[in-house]
């Protein structure tokens, strides 16, 4: 009987370090797109916390898809969110519907699921953060690109959190 605990135990804890080892591999990519830069954050493993990562100049369609499907597999990323520039009234807007081209042909080039997101106000946010932290005056003039996409990654952790709690606490 004791025999047959431990080995529970032992099932049990597989089990466990199963799931957390899936778990441990689940980064998120932000991609706060634009014509001349594209900034980058990336979630922790756990998909808690959200980092600036880089911050990419545009070369050409092909190269920035390699130096993104790159950076997707050194960090082991499984999902890619793509900022979506909305007008202020929510509508979409040329920018809007360019990076919604661009995540579609992400998803299909680094073979990941991409989601897009409402990045309104995030680049006034990273600059505020930016200004606040003082970080500003170590960036020099440096782009806040990647910035930018953490605050939106870090805003789509957050409504992730938040749903997954509402729906195992019953969805008071």
């Amino acid at each position: 009987m004791v025999m047959m605990a431990a080995s529970q135990n032992e099932g049990s804890s597989r089990n466990s370090a199963a799931a957390a080892d899936t778990k441990a591999h689940s980064r998120i990519l932000a991609v706060d797109y634009g014509r001349k830069r594209i900034g980058l954050a990336l979630s922790d493993e756990l998909c808690l916390t959200a980092r600036p990562l880089a911050t990419l100049v545009r070369v050409n369609r092909r190269k920035d898809m390699n130096r993104l499907r790159e950076i997707c597999r050194e960090h082991q990323v499984k999902q890619v969110i793509v900022g979506q520039p909305l007008h202020m009234t929510g509508e979409s807007s040329p920018l809007a519907e360019e990076a919604a081209r661009f995540a579609a042909r992400l998803g299909k080039e680094a073979g990941l699921p991409v989601e897009l997101v409402d990045e309104r106000l995030t680049t006034w946010e990273a600059k505020s953060i930016v200004s606040e932290t003082g970080r500003g005056s170590r960036r020099g003039t440096a782009p806040i690109d990647d910035v930018a996409a953490a605050v939106f990654l870090k805003e789509y952790l957050e409504s992730k959190r938040s749903q997954s709690n509402s729906v195992a606490g019953g969805g008071s």
